[in-house]
């Protein structure tokens, strides 16, 4: 029996990410995401610096099309170097 989701697919689906205040990361989020949902449009892509400046957060909003995709997703987020934090 497949594993029940809470989510409805398709739906919108913010993917949150945070680490270092640099040009790369901002690049190494978004690619990772596009890498699994495809190119995504630059009014989906959001960010907030933190106080100090130090670290960012970025919001990619892609429309998810199923678990699988968010699971891959999420396991290429978190296991990547520059990326601190992923919600």
């Amino acid at each position: 029996m497949a594993e029940e989701s809470a989510i409805e697919f398709p739906c919108e689906f913010p993917i949150k990410m945070m680490g270092r205040d640099t040009p790369e990361f901002r690049v190494t989020a978004r690619s990772l995401v596009e890498k699994h949902a495809g190119e995504v449009a630059d009014e989906a892509v959001k960010e907030a610096q933190s106080r100090k400046g130090n670290f960012v957060s970025i919001t990619v909003t892609i429309t998810a099309t199923s678990q699988q995709q968010l699971d891959a997703i999420y396991q290429d987020v978190t296991n990547h170097e520059d990326v601190l934090m992923a919600l």
